[in-house]
């Protein structure tokens, strides 16, 4: 699954996001809650199922 935040950024939980520590595979339930996107800084709640 990919979850997209409203600045256009695309989370794949297949790649996961290396530099905020969340490593590839990693379920979008189970990314921390405080991540933030690494674009916009936007918080998880910011983003929706792409």
């Amino acid at each position: 699954m990919k979850y997209e935040c409203f600045c256009g950024y695309v989370y794949d939980e297949n790649t996961g996001e290396p530099d905020s520590d969340v490593p590839a595979g990693t379920k979008w339930a189970d990314v921390p809650d405080d991540f933030t996107c690494p674009t916009c800084g936007a918080g998880k709640d910011s983003f929706s199922e792409a």
